[in-house]
This record gives C-alpha cells, sequence and structure tokens, in this order.
C-alpha cells in the first residue's frame, strides 16, 4: 500500500492595494466637505465593498483640507486633500478578491477632475 504524504494547504489572503496622487484641483472641490464625503460613499460603491463606518474632518491652518475615511468589511479607503497646494492623496486597500480598488480610484478622479494624477499599486497578498 502506497501512502503519499499531503501537504497542508494554507489559505491565501489575497491583497491589493491602490493609491495615488492628485494635482491641479479647484479649490472649490477640495474644500467641499458634502461633496468629499459623498463621493467617497459612492467610490465604495463602486469597488462593490461594504460600508462599516465613514467618518470626515476639516483641518484648518496654514495648509487646510479634509479628510475622508471610510471603514470597509474588506479593509480602508481614505482621502485627503491639501487646499494650499490644489492636491489630494487617494488610498484604497482591499483584502479578497472581490473588490474593484481600481473602478474607485477611477470614480474619485473622474469626480475631483484634477489636471493630472498618479496611480500606484502594491500586491499585499500573502503568496
Amino acid at each position: 500500500m502506497n501512502r503519499t504524504k499531503r501537504k497542508a494547504v494554507k489559505p491565501k489572503i489575497i491583497g491589493l492595494h491602490v493609491f495615488g496622487n492628485l494635482y491641479g484641483i479647484s479649490r472649490a472641490k477640495l474644500t467641499n466637505k458634502g461633496l468629499l464625503s459623498r463621493a467617497v460613499l459612492e467610490a465604495v460603491k463602486k469597488a462593490d465593498m461594504k460600508l462599516v463606518e465613514q467618518r470626515t474632518w476639516s483641518f484648518g491652518g496654514s495648509k487646510g483640507g479634509i479628510s475622508v475615511i471610510a471603514l470597509v468589511s474588506e479593509s480602508h479607503m481614505t482621502l485627503h486633500t491639501w487646499v494650499e497646494y490644489g492636491y489630494a492623496t487617494i488610498d484604497i486597500y482591499t483584502c479578497g478578491d472581490q473588490g474593484k480598488p481600481y473602478a474607485a480610484f477611477d470614480y474619485l478622479v473622474s469626480t475631483l477632475k484634477p489636471k493630472s494624477h498618479k496611480v500606484f499599486h502594491a500586491d499585499r497578498s500573502s503568496l
């Protein structure tokens, strides 16, 4: 009788981190707390993520800005603005293979209409 040893297969954790910089955004958009909050909520839907909670903060000071953070069951999505520089950053991290972080990123770019942007990604999978 021939017995073959089997290796235990560990489940793979799939993670994709999409992030980027947006340049040349209008002051009106960068300071509109309602617009930014709604845009992140819609981006969560576009990414097929499940919202757990969203928070939005306004920051004063010389640079000013707004931060929107969405905690999703798959991980998180953030948007930070710097009014003085006409600049924003987007950070979308999704665990699992069902989310669509690029769809969320593209939606936010189309909403904020920067003059230019850069997008990056990192594979955060376990294997």
